[in-house]
């Protein structure tokens, strides 16, 4: 199988991250000079080309490329559309823009540098917006809503505040009593979530903190106010337990 590998012009390294290096060995260790001149890529979004070393010492030009979408294991998702970071030596980036583009994809140029820092925003867009999502969830399963109930409730709102986002940009889709600067629903709401698993209001609080400083128009005053309610609200709780 490896020799047909070989015989490839280009080859494309789709394997778990882990795997990607031992690969990269592997083909370095079977293939040698056969190796030089040819295109290798791998598809993981959080590793650079480095990680393809042992091939370029043989002659090959490596890069990544990425596409920016979510697998689930069920279906085989359609790339149209979809953009499909890309990076590493120049002959490796030009095929993996005609691949990317052959696919329906737009590719996009980054630094190997920062792949890193590009792979932790898709984590936050994705993963940690499912699990934001899936906490206000069971925030309404705890008043007693059925699943059905909560979701049908939650997500038209999350809907609605993205397709502002995509339409109007953030500040002008930014909603809730943070975006009014009501910081006194804001220090109800962390009270309310005491009753909630501690995650659940560490996030709450963290994610304040980040609109803040990502949607607001005066993010040093938005800050120091939350910081006022929280040592204010620790003022309160601290009063109240020694009244007990």
């Amino acid at each position: 199988m490896t020799r047909q590998i070989l015989a490839s012009q280009v080859i494309l390294i789709a394997t778990p991250d882990d795997k990607i290096a031992i690969v990269a060995q592997e083909l370095a260790r079977i293939g040698e000079e056969e190796l030089r001149g040819k295109v290798v890529l791998h598809t993981s979004g959080a590793m650079d080309s480095g990680v393809l070393d042992a091939l370029q010492a043989h002659g090959a030009a490596v890069g990544s490329m990425h596409p920016l979408q979510s697998f689930s294991g069920v279906s085989v998702p359609s790339m149209e559309g979809k953009v499909f970071t890309i990076e590493g030596e120049s002959p490796a980036v030009r095929v993996a823009r005609r691949i990317a583009r052959a696919l329906g994809g737009s590719p996009v140029r980054i630094a190997g540098s920062k792949k890193l820092l590009y792979h932790a925003a898709a984590a936050m867009a994705a993963g940690q917006v499912l699990a934001v999502e899936e906490a206000a969830t069971q925030l309404l399963l705890s008043l007693g809503m059925k699943r059905s109930e909560a979701v049908r409730a939650l997500l038209p709102l999350t809907r609605q505040v993205l397709e502002n986002f995509e339409r109007l940009g953030p500040r002008a889709a930014w909603t809730g009593p943070l975006s009014r600067g009501d910081f006194q629903v804001v220090r109800a709401h962390l009270e309310a979530l005491k009753e909630s698993p501690k995650e659940f209001a560490r996030t709450y609080d963290a994610l304040n903190h980040l609109a803040a400083r990502v949607l607001s128009q005066d993010p040093a005053g938005m800050l120091a106010e939350l910081v006022k309610s929280f040592v204010a609200e620790k003022s309160r709780a601290k009063v109240m337990g020694g009244n007990a």
